[in-house]
């Protein structure tokens, strides 16, 4: 069982996860750069991509099942909301943080998205398919070197805590900025929860691209259809 802290929310005891094979060495984002002879120097300000790599090995177990298919067309309902939350939250900025009706619309359909659709994708995740491949991967050698081993299973958990934090840390500051009399504290509010926005989009576009390329191909390989059917019946 996984502990939260009631103070920090962050997991009891939890160390930071690498993945053995798949995420160590596919890891869309790059944080150490290796010098090739003839290669241009990549500059840490002049990051890569971070969806550009390609997982060829990753992709070697197509999702076809029913349970992984439905996850995948979660995300990409997801995407969709995560853009036009985005854009709007960029209006919003260089608006002066003034609201609008497209504006108000945008973040309204984010917050409640994330309470009653992604909210609810995260826990079945956890709930359905995540211990099972947890254990599979570790007996498959899919897990980092620590004691007790960790695996992608816990990255991903790890992310769903962190879509919590930042996503109560943005809506409450945003209902905070708007009370504040004094320009200067409303402006400074009003830019940090702009700031724990866009954290919050690249993090949930990077954990869906990890689970869609990586984990639940994962899945496919290492779970039976059997298996994956009795997920969805409990």
């Amino acid at each position: 069982m996984k502990i939260i802290d009631t103070k920090t929310g962050q997991r009891v005891g939890q160390e930071e996860v690498t993945f053995k094979k798949k995420l160590k060495e596919e890891d869309p984002i790059k944080r150490n750069v290796e010098k090739e002879t003839g290669q241009a120097e990549l500059s840490p300000m002049e990051p890569p991509g971070a969806y550009e790599a390609n997982v060829p090995e990753a992709a070697d177990a197509p999702v076809r099942h029913p349970l992984l298919v439905q996850y995948m067309r979660e995300h990409e309902k997801a995407r969709e909301i995560l853009d036009r939350f985005e854009k709007a939250m960029v209006e919003y900025s260089e608006l002066g943080f003034k609201l609008n009706d497209t504006i108000n619309d945008s973040l309204r359909e984010f917050f409640t998205f994330y309470e009653e659709d992604l909210f609810d994708h995260n826990q079945r995740e956890e709930r359905q398919l995540f211990p099972l491949l947890h254990k599979r991967l570790i007996a498959s050698g899919e897990h980092s070197e620590s004691k007790p081993p960790t695996t992608a299973v816990d990255m991903m958990e790890d992310d769903h805590v962190k879509f919590i934090q930042l996503s109560a840390l943005t809506f409450n500051l945003l209902g905070l900025a708007a009370r504040l009399p004094d320009e200067r504290s409303r402006g400074f509010v009003f830019h940090t929860a702009f700031n724990n926005a866009r954290e919050l989009v690249e993090l949930i576009r990077l954990h869906i691209y990890r689970e869609d390329h990586v984990v639940f191909p994962l899945a496919q390989k290492l779970i039976s259809n059997e298996e994956l059917d009795a997920m969805m019946h409990p």
